[in-house]
């Protein structure tokens, strides 16, 4: 499968629309995409874990970044819907690393599913399915 975009144009797309993130894309391929959210204090819940927002938002990142590579950059692509699954406790000295890959790629929704682990785990912590509204060219 062909890229749309490069991951150096992914990050700078996201450095220009959305600064207010700290999630970095570590690469893209034909299997999919991989993100990481370095964890601090902010990021973290009672009982030393990290927080179910911070998860989620990694989680729909990683989905929204596969999606750009395949359509390009389509700063009007939405996500429709985000579940998640939380597996196990991640680890609270450990950043937060997610896989997605799309599952569906049709004109107007795309489906994809995200896989968050805690670095270095190889179990993950979470499992998400996220759909995104793909809008008219």
């Amino acid at each position: 499968m062909n890229l749309a975009v490069t991951v150096a144009e992914i990050r700078h797309f996201l450095r220009e629309q959305f600064p207010q993130t700290s999630i970095e894309v570590e690469s893209v391929d034909a299997q999919g995409a991989w993100v990481r959210q370095a964890i601090g204090h902010a990021h973290l819940r009672p009982g030393g874990t990290v927080s179910g927002p911070t998860m989620m938002a990694t989680a729909d990142c990683a989905a929204y970044v596969v999606l750009l590579s395949r359509i390009g950059l389509v700063p009007l692509a939405v996500t429709t819907q985000l579940s998640i699954n939380f597996l196990r406790k991640p680890a609270a000295d450990r950043d937060i690393r997610a896989h997605a890959s799309l599952l569906k790629l049709g004109k107007r929704l795309a489906v994809a599913e995200i896989r968050l682990y805690s670095e270095g785990g190889e179990a993950p912590v979470a499992h998400a399915v996220a759909t995104y509204a793909i809008p008219p060219r």
